[in-house]
């Protein structure tokens, strides 16, 4: 269970997941120890799965970036989940609730690899509706206020 401080932890992580122990425990006013200890508790419990960079979007490989909505008919989620996983160009899977069924993010070099990436993903069987919209530009990014 996360306390004050681990969610305090996690939003300076979040900011900045380049910190130094050192300077995340002047932040918060604890020992280097504590915030390690912390730190590798919140690791090991499943709390932090991992840690990443976020690029601007004008920086990436993949500039054509876009959200495609799927629904699925019958009971194959893990199947249809299990061939997304097969594209490279697809950098996350999120299950949701409504009439879509699977919120999949995707980027490509062009407008036509991404249409081609379009009519792969509708081929999977299972996929019996699809919406995408183009991401055009990240005025906000996921880094959080302190």
């Amino acid at each position: 269970m996360m306390d004050t401080i681990d969610h305090q932890l996690i939003t300076r992580l979040r900011h900045d997941g380049r910190r130094s122990i050192s300077d995340l425990a002047d932040d918060l006013g604890l020992t280097r120890a504590t915030v390690r200890s912390r730190l590798d508790r919140l690791v090991k419990s499943g709390e932090i799965i991992g840690f990443t960079v976020i690029l601007r979007s004008d920086a990436v490989d993949l500039p054509v970036r876009g959200i495609m909505l799927i629904e699925i008919g019958g009971q194959i989620t893990d199947t249809v989940i299990a061939a997304l996983s097969g594209f490279p160009e697809i950098s996350s899977v999120h299950t949701t609730n409504g009439k879509w069924d699977l919120v999949v993010e995707m980027g490509t070099s062009d407008l036509i690899e991404f249409d081609k990436l379009l009519r792969q993903i509708r081929l999977i069987p299972g996929i019996i509706g699809s919406e995408t919209n183009l991401l055009l530009a990240t005025p906000r990014s996921v880094k959080a206020r302190l």
